[in-house]
């Protein structure tokens, strides 16, 4: 295993898996190269007996930021099958991790926003810092979070992801823990204790039953995505980050201004 690869994988011999986005300089940022590298470690997770809880977390002082917009901006101007495709990978990606078949434990510190607060979603457990800050900010850049929406109503409920995925706005761990984004807060010197503590009591808890009790509470709920709503999410996607309010809000945030929709500051 390599420091320079998207994703960093390890399992130790508790069958506790380690799974941290590696792409600090971006504040872990996914663009295709990473959700590539996800897509493999969870094909490869899923599949490992041996392998009883997933802790995801991210490198240096933040979760996850996100979509990089350097890799939207680019996907904008993608013809449509590929732009498809780009947005099929954030799809499969969240729909992958949702179901695995093994607890699923999100570590969140520092910033976690867009397709991060989508990861936390389609955990089965999230422990934040007490100051994390969250927020569901696709709509501000002028794209749209098809991909992480289902999820997004899954773990907060319709009320609360129609505020914060239309608004966009910023919150707190506090607001994060009241909404049901994340089930716990602790002091950011007590995260990894307790996250540890956690793990201990996920693996009392027998694998197998863990597995047809996950995909129980999916499947008759109907939260498991079936070939075509995926089909429908991921066309969803790319349609709006290709459309001209699209590029408008990439740019905008490239640029570091106000988008055309935003009213002026007086």
């Amino acid at each position: 295993m390599s420091d320079d690869q998207p994703v960093l994988l390890e399992i130790d011999a508790r069958g506790v898996a380690r799974v941290t986005l590696n792409r600090p300089k971006v504040n872990n940022a996914y663009d295709e190269d990473m959700l590539a590298a996800l897509q493999d470690g969870l094909a490869r997770l899923a599949a490992d007996a041996s392998v009883r809880v997933v802790v995801i977390a991210g490198q240096g002082k933040h979760f996850q930021a996100g979509a990089d917009i350097t890799w939207l901006a680019r996907a904008a101007e993608y013809a449509p099958e590929r732009a498809y495709v780009a947005s099929m990978a954030t799809t499969r990606t969240m729909q992958m991790l949702n179901e695995l078949p093994k607890i699923t434990i999100a570590k969140v510190r520092g910033g976690c926003f867009g397709g991060g607060a989508g990861v936390v979603c389609c955990c089965d457990i999230a422990i934040a810092e007490e100051g994390a800050i969250f927020g569901l900010t696709e709509v501000r850049v002028g794209v749209a979070p098809t991909p992480i929406s289902t999820h997004m109503v899954h773990a907060l409920g319709l009320r609360q992801a129609r505020r914060y995925g239309l608004t966009g706005e910023r919150f707190g761990a506090a607001e994060a823990q009241r909404i049901g984004l994340v089930h716990e807060v602790v002091p950011a010197e007590r995260l990894d204790a307790r996250v540890e503590e956690v793990v201990a009591e996920a693996l009392m808890a027998a694998p197998g039953a863990v597995a047809r009790s996950k995909a129980s509470m999916l499947g008759a709920t109907g939260w498991t995505l079936d070939a075509g709503t995926m089909s429908w999410l991921a066309h969803d996607s790319a349609m709006q980050r290709a459309s001209a309010e699209g590029k408008e809000g990439l740019a905008a945030f490239r640029e570091k201004r106000r988008p055309a929709w935003a009213p002026a500051t007086g």
